[in-house]
């Protein structure tokens, strides 16, 4: 079970980003700190206001000494610090991981909500194996890369993220998703009926809230979202929200203020043009009910529980 606290990436950003501030609370520059310290490396100290380097507890005390912090800052950057040691033990708990899920990993991990929406694929954390195997087969073909064992490494990476939402201490999760994510483009029928069924499950649990938005629904003025999104926020409030836009082939990750207080606004618009919870599941049933019957394709067999009526076994929440 993945773990239900901030990843080693997140804790090096928060433990960057205190030691920028103060820095520049006690006026000193870069320059003047690596030369007060003695440091060979220029760059080690901007490797570590970036977050980009594992973080020395020394190196760490030697700094907080000439910054003069006082005792609660340096008891809290100094829990930080080690939080933010070794990653291969974090990772580890995953117990498949790549590099490309990994980075959706350092976001979602310790996250006390996060907020999606996608017009053309559903989400990562809802898929089913084999819906991850048609998205991840069909990218792999513009990448000229279709290394069977490769491809179900991913698979098993994605679905290692998933057990986020089933910890104690999961996150809220929200996911405005398009029809169009849901119909006969997105894979085969089969395949597609248990997306449905899985998503009808999830939508049953008390910290996820799903929406589907119809295909005619008007978005706040006539809004077209250009692309999908997803939105991070922490216990912590010091950890700084997350913005994730995905581009297909390149993802784009941000803390910037005023991006995120945009893209937290087309949110609210999505999800107030978007049917409602309960509407929502009602819609999923149908669909659910009106796909072709569950097969064994993409090497997923149906549970015999779901050949029982759909309808007969989801409710409204």
């Amino acid at each position: 079970m993945p773990p239900a606290v901030p990843s080693p990436i997140l804790r090096r950003r928060r433990l960057g980003t205190e030691l920028r501030s103060l820095r520049e609370a006690s006026g000193l520059t870069g320059e003047q700190v690596i030369e007060r310290i003695g440091w060979a490396s220029a760059s080690k100290l901007s490797r570590l206001e970036n977050g980009r380097s594992r973080p020395d507890p020394r190196d760490i005390h030697v700094l907080l000494d000439l910054y003069g912090a006082d005792d609660v800052t340096r008891a809290e950057l100094t829990a930080i610090t080690r939080e933010a040691g070794d990653i291969r033990a974090w990772l580890k708990s995953y117990g498949a991981m790549t590099e490309h899920q990994r980075s959706y990993a350092e976001l979602e991990a310790g996250c006390a909500e996060i907020r999606e929406y996608n017009p053309v694929l559903v989400p990562g954390l809802l898929q089913t194996a084999a819906y991850a195997r048609v998205r991840i087969v069909s990218a792999r073909l513009a990448e000229e890369d279709t290394d069977p064992q490769s491809i179900e490494t991913e698979v098993s990476a994605r679905l290692a993220r998933q057990a986020l939402l089933q910890t104690a201490d999961a996150p809220r999760y929200r996911a405005v998703l398009e029809e169009g994510a849901l119909g006969r483009r997105a894979g085969p029928a089969e395949v597609i009926r248990e997306q449905l069924v899985q998503l009808c499950e999830l939508a049953a649990c008390p910290n996820v809230t799903i929406q589907v938005l119809p295909r005619d629904a008007t978005i706040g003025d006539w809004y077209l979202p250009p692309t999908a999104f997803s939105l991070y926020r922490f216990p912590d409030p010091a950890d700084p929200e997350t913005l994730a836009i995905e581009g297909g082939f390149t993802d784009v990750v941000s803390h910037d203020a005023n991006a995120l207080n945009r893209y937290k606004m087309v949110f609210e618009w999505l999800s107030t043009a978007a049917r409602s919870p309960s509407d929502s599941l009602t819609w999923l049933v149908e669909a659910a009910e009106t796909a072709a019957p569950p097969t064994a394709a993409y090497g997923s067999p149906t549970a015999p529980a779901q050949r029982r009526g759909i309808s007969e076994r989801f409710t409204e929440r």
